[in-house]
């Protein structure tokens, strides 16, 4: 059975948003990351790194489900899926982009600003978003106001979203789950402090 994008995201509540600078991170920091039960890894296309990243993280650790983020361009979808990517997110989306996606049947969570844009997506075909940047967009009452016009629409707010607010977010009918940066500081990664991101997984994850 093809796996789809609302198969991806009803895995884990929250979703780490990873900027990866060095690929020998990518693997260790997977696995203290599922470990602490958030099997769901975006790694952004924002780093030299990161493509090498996605690659390890398919090769070397099953239990997590890796996507490339990012994503902007029909050559940016076509590595991310050679890379092993098992799905890609998008600030937003084109038409060419949309064609691509299509054609390539990666599942696809494009990135959604304004109602016009849920708007396009839907007659695209598409039913799940990335609202983005949620908190500049309005934060959890712009996303629960998409509820009223696009019923069908579900939601992975990211952008601004911080243990502080996520359950703001994840209270909402409209919303599967959220993606977060938190969950990776650069002083952890860099020490290799593994233990201590997964204590922020387990506490994202009982979310």
């Amino acid at each position: 059975m093809t796996e789809t994008i609302a198969d991806i995201l009803g895995r884990a509540r929250v979703i780490p948003v990873l900027v990866i600078e060095d690929a020998a991170h990518a693997v260790p920091l997977a696995r203290a990351l599922t470990a602490g039960g958030l099997p769901v890894l975006e790694i952004t296309l924002r780093t030299d790194a990161a493509m090498e990243s996605i690659r390890r993280i398919a090769a070397e650790v099953p239990e997590a489900v890796v996507g490339a983020g990012t994503v902007l361009s029909a050559r940016d979808l076509a590595a991310a899926r050679a890379a092993g990517a098992r799905f890609a997110i998008s600030p937003g989306a084109t038409d060419a982009l949309l064609a691509a996606t299509r054609d390539d049947g990666l599942p696809f969570l494009p990135g959604v600003a304004t109602a016009s844009e849920v708007m396009r997506g839907l007659e695209a075909g598409l039913t799940h978003f990335k609202a983005f940047p949620a908190a500049t967009i309005g934060g959890p009452a712009a996303v629960a106001a998409f509820g009223g016009p696009f019923p069908q629409a579900r939601f992975c707010p990211t952008g601004g979203v911080k243990p502080d607010n996520a359950a703001d977010y994840l209270r909402l009918p409209n919303v599967l789950c959220v993606g977060g940066t938190w969950l990776a500081p650069r002083d952890a990664v860099a020490a290799g402090d593994w233990a201590r991101l997964t204590d922020l997984a387990r506490t994202a994850a009982a979310l």
